[in-house]
């Protein structure tokens, strides 16, 4: 029997997707426990042994999985930003009005990252990054800054369409995403917030979005 004909067999593809399957459950399987032991132990006390152990994996199994440690936190990281940044492909279009625009992205923004679990990761990274930078590192470049390079991307296209006047799509990035989160973050470090509720969202991204669009709706010409 030829190479191809191997390559080809109906069971041969089936067998190979159930093995390929297979590995992904494993491989967010070792992820949460890894991020588990990450919150309890420190980014630096950590070793892949001990997450082996507690994942019931050999240490082979997480090498060939995320090559090394700070691969498995940014797979750990990749995950958690992936939420988000669905959504905001989704919310991020020419074909909304920027109030609902601003208002999706702000509600998707404190929705998730006021979670009890985000909270937890959030401290724990600015507590770990002055030990070890490049955590701090791979958590901006996964997250904060995918969302700011998507709204400032929007910004300067509402733009160009006559839709906003953002002479400096930059500046207003950072105006609008500090508005929804400067204070939820602040709080969340020294008090300890715990999950916002629905009514509480929707007041501040209200707020938000209004205070922003003061001023940087285009002007309408009688």
């Amino acid at each position: 029997m030829s190479s191809s004909t191997v390559l080809n067999d109906p069971e041969e593809c089936v067998e190979e997707k159930r093995r390929v399957r297979r590995g992904e459950t494993r491989r967010c399987e070792v992820a949460e426990v890894a991020q588990r032991i990450f919150l309890e132990r420190g980014y630096s006390q950590t070793t892949m042994q001990s997450i082996a152990e507690e994942a019931g994996a050999s240490k082979e199994t997480l090498y060939r999985h995320f090559g090394s440690k700070e691969g498995l936190f940014t797979e750990i990281v990749r995950v958690k930003s992936a939420e988000i940044a669905v959504r905001l492909d989704e919310e991020i279009t020419l074909n909304a009005t920027p109030d609902e625009v601003l208002t999706h992205v702000g509600t998707s923004l404190l929705t998730t990252l006021t979670r009890d679990d985000v909270l937890s990761f959030y401290g724990w990274i600015v507590a770990e990054t002055p030990r070890a930078p490049e955590l701090g590192r791979i958590f901006y470049e996964l997250g904060p800054a995918m969302v700011r390079a998507k709204l400032k991307t929007y910004l300067e296209r509402a733009t160009e369409q006559k839709v906003l006047c953002c002479d400096n799509p930059v500046l207003a990035t950072k105006l609008f995403l500090g508005s929804i989160l400067g204070d939820v973050q602040l709080r969340a470090l020294t008090l300890g917030l715990r999950e916002l509720s629905e009514a509480d969202i929707n007041e501040q991204v209200s707020a938000a979005v209004a205070m922003f669009l003061a001023r940087y709706r285009h002007p309408v010409k009688a």
